[in-house]
């Protein structure tokens, strides 16, 4: 017997869309967005927190599309794990870290030299700079005396130039500790690549695993001439400072905490069956990674995965409705593995699509990358009328704000506007109803202080704009939807389960965006079409 056709929610996720009042370096005021601004101006709307403890994270630390994502699908505030390891390096408890302490004994037992590899960055995004200290001090303590420190110099999640301040740091931390050198140092355009650039990420491999004199200048030296002939931290071409190549008789800890973009290098250096380039395999003789970058490789884990039970693709496939998950190539983990808690497979009834992100060197060289591509297939899956919930991300705003670039990123915003007409026409002849977030800030703020390029996510509010359907009206809430003005990401699941009419797990401690009445009355308004 055919099921009934389905009228899905759909929740789109405008990455990097945040909302500032002040229009100055504003990409998001300068943009022309006669979608969005006709959804504010005719839909229940308000602002939603996405940084800080709101998501898990230290207060006033900037929020991320990996912590997003983790408190969109969790329906809680998930504690994050950068509050994790720093409590353990400010407590001291590192230095009892099993799998840290383990790579440290059979470097040790070989004579062997340990390897520190990771983001030296303020930054709090995939690493902090001050984790690398606890490190220091875990190595002093087992009396290993070789440590080979290889930087990666960030410029994105940060301001481009603040690569000098992290190497002073790290000298200051050598000085204090006793121990520690920095052998080599690339930018993380090179070092960190998520999208299968193996010519980017064998220029790094080549550097760490190939011995040699250095290039007879200090970190701080190559910055400088770096940043006067215009190359910023992201871009710094690996180089060596200093002997100490990666051999088979060492160890090795990867410090970034977040996975996505410290696999590459590490499937590079561990993998025995590796493609991505042709390489001499190194196999050193232990690896450990702060977190779990994926779960056949087979390293030490310093801190293991936290257990998320109940979340919203759970709750879904519980229920036995299907839902769908799209995104192009830079943001599909976040609304699949991040979205799912962790879990990298799918659940039941859980379909997915990955569309290709364009092979450009940096998005403002394509600022509409593949918006109307992820758009298509999400228009799809709403015609088909089978899945209860459809979650789709456009990954614009964010990876052409990364850029710093204002003309690219208006062009990016733009796009994205248009995507969003386009799709919003397919969920209201389907009868759906669509809610549009954001997961952090970004494109919202293009400038610091000074007027140079701000390439770092933002503390700001996100927009939360509800779109009810005709045939997916919100039940139980009366003739007018109203919406709190204390929400924050946790509360986008809860909101969804209480538009699906699904009960909420009382692991999820986020709270529906929707405020109720005390009468029952199925709200009568019409979506009206958007004409563009």
């Amino acid at each position: 017997m055919a099921q009934p056709p389905v009228s899905p929610v759909v929740l789109v996720i405008l990455d990097g869309w945040g909302y500032r009042e002040d229009a100055e370096g504003n990409a998001v005021a300068a943009a022309n967005t006669p979608v969005m601004d006709s959804l504010w101006a005719a839909y229940p709307h308000t602002l939603i927190r996405t940084s800080g403890k709101d998501v898990g994270l230290p207060d006033g630390q900037m929020g991320n599309s990996e912590v997003g994502h983790l408190n969109i699908g969790a329906g809680r505030v998930v504690p994050q794990e950068l509050v994790r390891i720093t409590d353990a390096v400010e407590d001291g408890s590192i230095l009892q870290n099993q799998a840290l302490l383990q790579t440290c004994d059979k470097v040790r037992h070989s004579s062997g030299k340990l390897h520190l590899i990771g983001l030296c960055s303020e930054g709090g995004v995939h690493s902090h700079i001050s984790h690398l200290r606890g490190l220091l001090q875990l190595a002093k303590a087992q009396g290993i005396s070789e440590v080979c420190i290889h930087v990666i110099t960030d410029g994105r999640d940060t301001k481009p130039t603040d690569g000098i301040e992290a190497i002073a740091t790290i000298n200051r931390y050598i000085a204090e500790i006793g121990v520690g050198q920095m052998v080599t140092m690339g930018g993380r355009y090179f070092a960190m690549d998520r999208d299968h650039r193996w010519d980017r990420v064998k220029q790094m491999y080549d550097v760490i695993t190939t011995d040699g004199a250095g290039a007879g200048k200090s970190a701080t030296e190559i910055l400088q001439a770096a940043y006067a002939e215009g190359t910023t931290d992201e871009f710094i071409p690996p180089v060596r400072l200093a002997p100490g190549a990666i051999a088979p008789s060492d160890g090795v800890i990867f410090y970034n905490f977040r996975p996505d973009r410290a696999r590459e290098l590490t499937q590079a250096l561990i993998d025995p069956d590796f493609k991505g380039f042709d390489r001499d395999l190194i196999a050193p003789l232990a690896y450990a990674t702060f977190t779990q970058y994926d779960p056949s490789f087979p390293v030490a884990v310093a801190f293991e995965p936290q257990n998320l039970n109940n979340i919203l693709g759970q709750v879904i496939a519980q229920h036995n409705l299907k839902q769908f998950r799209t995104a192009e190539t830079e943001k599909y983990a976040h609304v699949t593995y991040f979205f799912n808690g962790g879990i990298e497979d799918p659940f039941p009834g859980e379909d997915r699509e990955l569309v290709q992100s364009p092979m450009v060197a940096t998005y403002d060289r394509a600022p509409a990358m593949s918006a109307a591509a992820a758009t298509d297939v999400a228009i799809k899956a709403v015609e088909k009328q089978i899945y209860s919930l459809i979650v789709i991300n456009y990954a614009n705003p964010d990876m052409v704000g990364h850029t710093g670039q204002m003309d690219a990123t208006v062009k990016a915003l733009e796009t994205v506007d248009r995507q969003l007409g386009r799709l919003l026409d397919s969920i209201i002849r389907a009868g759906g109803t669509t809610i549009i977030i954001a997961d952090h800030g970004n494109a919202e703020v293009m400038f610091d202080e000074q007027g140079n390029p701000w390439t770092a996510h933002t503390t700001n509010p996100v927009p939360f704009i509800l779109v009810e359907g005709e045939k997916r009206k919100i039940p139980g809430h009366g003739t007018d939807v109203n919406l709190r003005s204390d929400g924050r990401l946790s509360d986008i699941a809860p909101t969804i389960l209480d538009i699906l009419q699904l009960p909420q797990p009382e692991e999820m401690t986020g709270r529906s965006m929707i405020v109720p009445v005390e009468f029952d009355v199925r709200a009568n308004r019409t979506p009206v079409r958007l004409s563009l």
